[in-house]
């Protein structure tokens, strides 16, 4: 969210003079064309809300605002201050309803005016307010997942970074720099922290303590319009300087009864709609302009049109308590009126998105992992509940709550694609942005492509994954190939299987009507490029005609490089040995900034590239994947499927396109943190029809892993631009090890009648995609029992993967360790595991 222009900068800002000036100018629909395209160069047509729970933690509060209904005396509160079980209830139900956000709103520091909040804090344990505030929101925080953001009033340097630690963002309403509304007769007379100064020195300490702000103004409580501009310009003063203010909310006053303001006028619609307009032309594109939709019902599309971006925070579960009398609308509402005004509304989380993408600068460590775990890869909310490799059910239609048409952007890149042309990165960028209307576009054309390519037959293999070995000295930190939580370096017990395991396992398929073995493991430190050979040798005696589908990228560089050899000699050396195909796994994301972190340790993208483009060259047809989700973005998918697409037109070595979800749950870089809880579905879903189209005319198989997808997601993708549901596996091991919970095995008779129940025609396949045999096919339909499988502890005695009786005149020879296993093999405690197969 929040394009640049197209020379990558923002438009000038007005000058003061120049906003100045605007108080005189009454032209507002004039005013509110040039801020709605302003607005539209930034966020183009999305509107965001934040789902939130509204937390009243006390209606206490010194101040005395002459407008004000949620400030009450201690006679007419039942209790002081809400329990920290009251608070972690309501956010438990929020949760419940999708909401992201907990809104901590209080009064200005009650104990210092009465006794009351004194004594009910020294109950509670707490000196003060803000310390009391600090507590429940690290429970919140900790407990249920909900984003603190904390309206706590005005504070020191020290309250802002004790609660900087518990919270995503926070804020305080200027209301107005004009000191004349605190003198007597005024609003704010006897209110102390609506002192103009006070309020933007707060506002200064959290832009200097690098705290995600919200602010805004108050109109029609007395002011006039040049005070407004020039509450405004104060802001931006303090955003000039720190860079803070994600948003600035324009409030329109509504007179309460039983206030000393109740008869006081509020400001019409001319006059919201005129600083709407205002304040984006002094702000421009980079900060949002947020209104109340409950403030204004009625008439949402006009304050779309004169320039604002966000709705605010919006509740399912709990009122408006300082605005009661105006209930906020239901969400399918905001939506129509929303798309009434020719946009598209989405959730965000309290923090905005360029934020996150800076998360190192603008959040408390302790804050991080729980934004990540709630942000989608572009900084907006997930949306959904979905989780890839666990989730068995998929999200509500993801176009319900949308609106906007087709975007003239999004309309031009599926055209462009449509054509056979290639795309730039930023044209890929724009479809993996899509959503709303654009989504529902980018999904239509890739099953429209996909129709045209592949017709209406799903395709599978009926094959088996033998992982030889779970040990490697790389440190990939997506990885939990070995599943558990004894330690963060060791997970799990080490196992490398012997050759008589990988040709028992290889027959046994065989029997069941498998045309393929899948075979991939971790990097060893005792095996070399003779070990990948010898494991050919052995499937190869065990089952003569069974199709060896075999190491990836990583092993077949490691393998040549053990050997001395280049990468061509090396492929012809396998080639010899029975390799028939190459998955292209070890992609995870072909960008180096991304591998940096993911994998530094790993081949970078253009060895990964490299290592494929020599297998194409010695005749190899091979796969290729992404593993995406993590700390990756669209930028970087559009980088990673041009790549391939370029690589195709050079060498049509590709069969397929397999999208890997990343199943985050027991990835070491999850576990700490630092990652976000893999794709949302909307993600996961564009990335099949995205690459549909990016390789349309060039790569005519998506393949949807129904591991990672469930069958019901792996559904919703056949009809997103895929037509291949890969393998039924035997024995899946490496995302399960990573937290799914979507079983080892789909039988081929049970994929016949899924397939079927979709309205598609079921196809067995081989693996280059052509017929099986009747026979293949009749025992994949009647499979037997498969054995327990046996994992042999790793140990230098398993290294040699011949079968045994082959191996007895080996054993008197002593094992030599290869010089890349002298150089980089770890120490045995220090030895990690490795998710080869993703």
């Amino acid at each position: 969210m929040g394009q640049r222009s197209t020379d990558g900068t923002w438009p000038a800002a007005l000058s003061d003079e120049q906003a100045m000036a605007l108080a005189d100018n009454a032209d507002t629909a004039a005013l509110a064309e040039r801020a709605a395209a302003l607005r539209d160069r930034a966020f183009g047509n999305t509107i965001t809300y934040s789902p939130k729970v509204f937390i009243p933690l006390t209606q206490l509060c010194r101040d005395v605002c002459h407008y004000c209904t949620f400030a009450q005396t201690p006679r007419n509160l039942g209790k002081i201050y809400l329990s920290p079980q009251e608070v972690i209830d309501l956010c438990q139900q929020g949760a419940s309803q999708g909401c992201h956000e907990a809104l901590f709103t209080l009064g200005e520091k009650p104990e210092l005016r009465y006794r009351a909040a004194r004594e009910a804090l020294a109950e509670l344990g707490f000196e003060s307010t803000l310390a009391y505030v600090a507590h429940v929101a690290e429970r919140v925080l900790k407990e249920t997942g909900l984003l603190p953001h904390i309206n706590a009033g005005c504070m020191d340097a020290q309250e802002v970074a004790q609660l900087r630690r518990v919270s995503a963002s926070m804020g305080i309403m200027l209301e107005s720099a004009s000191s004349r509304l605190c003198e007597k007769g005024m609003p704010h007379y006897g209110s102390p922290d609506k002192d103009p100064a006070v309020r933007l020195e707060t506002i200064a300490l959290a832009g200097a303590a690098a705290v995600p702000f919200t602010s805004g103004i108050l109109i029609g409580i007395g002011e006039t319009r040049a005070e407004r501009i020039e509450s405004l310009l104060a802001l931006r003063s303090e955003h000039q300087v720190h860079g803070h203010l994600q948003e600035v909310i324009i409030q329109n006053f509504r007179a309460k009864a039983g206030t000393k303001m109740a008869e006081a006028p509020e400001p019409d619609l001319d006059d919201l709609l005129w600083t709407i307009a205002v304040a984006r032309l002094i702000f421009g594109p980079e900060v949002s302009i947020q209104a109340p939709p409950n403030l204004s019902p009625g008439v949402l599309p006009q304050l779309v049109a004169a320039g604002i971006n966000d709705w605010g925070g919006v509740s399912p579960v709990t009122p408006d308590h300082v605005n009661p009398e105006a209930p906020w609308p239901h969400l399918q509402q905001l939506a129509d009126e929303t798309a009434r005004a020719g946009k598209g509304l989405e959730q965000r989380l309290t923090i905005y998105p360029r934020f996150i993408q800076a998360a190192e600068t603008w959040l408390a460590p302790e804050v991080v992992p729980a934004v990540l775990r709630a942000s989608d890869s572009e900084g907006l909310a997930r949306g959904d509940l979905w989780i890839a490799g666990q989730s068995q059910d998929v999200p509500a239609p993801l176009s319900a709550l949308k609106g906007a048409a087709v975007s003239t952007e999004v309309a031009a890149v599926i055209a462009l694609c449509e054509s056979g042309q290639r795309p730039n990165a930023q044209q890929v960028a724009t479809l993996f942005s899509a959503r709303g209307k654009d989504f529902d576009a980018v999904i239509a054309a890739a099953d429209k492509a996909r129709s045209q390519r592949c017709g209406d037959t799903v395709s599978y293999v009926v094959n088996r994954n033998i992982n030889y070995t779970n040990v490697c000295y790389y440190n990939c930190r997506f990885c939990a190939f070995s599943k558990g939580r004894a330690s963060d370096d060791l997970r799990g017990k080490p196992y490398d299987i012997s050759g008589d395991e990988i040709a028992r396992r290889c027959r046994e398929a065989w029997q069941r009507g498998a045309t393929e073995v899948c075979m991939q493991g971790g990097i060893h430190p005792d095996y070399t490029g003779k070990t990948y050979l010898t494991i050919l040798e052995t499937v190869r005696a065990a089952v003569p005609d069974m199709h060896i589908h075999a190491f990836s990228p990583l092993e077949v560089w490691q393998g040549a490089e053990t050997l001395g050899l280049d990468l061509s000699t090396y492929l012809g050396r396998l080639r010899e040995a029975g390799l028939n195909t190459l998955p292209g796994t070890a992609a995870e994301v072909l960008h180096d900034d991304v591998r940096a972190t993911l994998c530094a340790d790993k081949l970078n993208s253009a060895q990964w590239l490299e290592v494929m483009e020599a297998a194409h060259g010695q005749g190899f047809k091979t796969t290729a994947t992404i593993m995406f989700g993590h700390i990756d973005g669209p930028e970087h998918w559009a980088e990673h499927l041009l790549a391939v697409r370029d690589l195709q037109a050079r060498t049509g070595g590709f069969t397929e396109f397999v999208p890997l979800p990343y199943v985050a749950d027991e990835a070491p870089l999850y576990r700490r943190g630092q990652s976000r809880r893999g794709p949302s579905f909307r993600e996961a879903v564009l990335m099949h029809a995205v690459a549909r189209l990016v390789f349309n005319g060039l790569i005519d198989n998506i393949q949807v892993s129904w591991v990672k997808m469930g069958r019901e997601g792996a559904a919703y993708c056949l009809r997103a631009g895929a037509n291949d549901l890969g393998g039924s596996l035997m024995n899946e091991s490496i995302t399960r090890a990573a937290g799914a919970s979507h079983g080892q095995e789909w039988s081929p008779f049970t994929m016949v009648d899924y397939i079927s129940a979709i309205g598609r025609t079921p196809r067995m396949r081989n693996t280059l995609y052509g017929d099986v045999s009747p026979e293949r096919e009749r025992l994949a339909h009647r499979p037997s029992q498969l054995l327990p499988i046996v994992n042999a502890p790793a140990g230098k005695t398993q290294s040699n993967k011949r079968p045994l009786q082959l191996a007895a005149a080996e054993q008197t020879q002593q094992p030599r360790q290869h010089p890349a296993s002298q150089s980089r093999a770890a120490p045995p405690q220090q030895v990690v595991m490795l998710a080869a197969c993703n």
